[in-house]
């Protein structure tokens, strides 16, 4: 069974020391004890690795293509952030092109530039031959339904290509608010990946819907990891609390997610969540990622394997489904 991850990184360190480090290593995420050893901590060579240590590791767990994206390009300064990302997706189009058939790329941008960013994405699908973009939370404490991100989203929509709205770090007040009182690692943990990272992103898409994003862009498909970040879970509510007559857009939330929302696992390999993400969305709406080197890929083909689905749909969100939506 032929294997596509979508949600697997790299962190290239230019833009780490321009920027924020990703994932818990900027947030106290060790609670202070670096001989603290937790889950969604890689090594830096992990992260860095865009050759033959990480398609030695996709080869031992069944993994065929991977299509990576950059770390942590949401957190540079307009100042750095154009230069900067251009250099990374030249990296990573080189290290696609060096394994064609194990890589595929999706564009980083400099959002903090957003009319940069857009041309930026151009440049990536037309002359990178990138599948799409992925971005990572907020850009300096604005949702993407931003007026000024706009030039972004139309951007995507003519290049026909989708946006992965991935989890980012919780503004600093949303923290403090939120998360924080309690024991370091563990307000740490609260506000990423047990629950801010994933609540952060769910409220991000939300915007985007009830901003009317996706009425000016109707063919704008977006990408969600973790199961659809809670959205999924809570669809019959938001039809109901929010109906049309309220929202005045032209379709339901249900439609939304339907119609220009797939989702992924991210490594979250929990039968229950794909079973009910089958149930609500449908198999067609769901493809496949790992998030590594955040999760391993000790467990990607046999969570797979052992799904309760038809043959047919197993291959759809296998491969099937990625195939088709980034025409590769």
């Amino acid at each position: 069974m032929k294997i596509i991850a979508l949600e697997e990184h790299y962190l290239d360190p230019a833009v780490a020391a321009a920027g924020a480090p990703p994932g818990l290593a900027g947030q106290g995420g060790d609670g202070g004890d670096p001989s603290v050893k937790l889950s969604y901590t890689p090594s830096p060579e992990q992260l860095t690795d865009l050759g033959e240590g990480r398609i030695r590791d996709m080869d031992a767990y069944g993994i065929d293509v991977q299509i990576l994206s950059s770390l942590s390009t949401q957190q540079l300064s307009a100042a750095v952030a154009v230069g900067l990302v251009e250099q990374t997706n030249n990296k990573l189009a080189a290290a696609v092109r060096a394994h064609p058939d194990r890589f595929a790329g999706f564009a980083a941008l400099p959002t903090s530039v957003p009319e940069a960013a857009a041309d930026e994405l151009a440049r990536g699908v037309t002359e990178l031959g990138f599948v799409g973009t992925l971005i990572m939370g907020r850009t300096e404490g604005q949702f993407l339904d931003h007026p000024r991100f706009d030039p972004i989203l139309k951007r995507a929509a003519e290049l026909d290509v989708p946006i992965y709205l991935h989890p980012g770090v919780p503004p600093a007040g949303t923290t403090a608010e939120n998360y924080s009182g309690l024991a370091p690692l563990v307000s740490a943990r609260f506000a990423t990946t047990a629950w801010g990272w994933h609540n952060e992103t769910g409220v991000h898409f939300i915007h985007l819907v009830l901003s009317g994003v996706l009425d000016r862009y109707p063919n704008l498909q977006i990408i969600l990891g973790h199961w659809g970040e809670l959205v999924p879970f809570y669809l019959d509510r938001l039809d109901e609390a929010l109906p049309r007559v309220v929202t005045r857009l032209d379709r339901t939330f249900g439609e939304y997610m339907r119609e220009n929302v797939y989702v992924t696992p991210s490594g979250l390999f929990t039968q229950a969540n794909l079973r009910y993400c089958a149930d609500v969305l449908g198999v067609d709406r769901i493809m496949y990622s790992v998030d590594y080197p955040f999760i391993g890929n000790e467990q990607a083909a046999t969570f797979l394997a052992e799904a309760e689905v038809s043959d047919s749909d197993r291959e759809k969100i296998a491969h099937g489904n990625a195939e088709k939506l980034l025409n590769i």
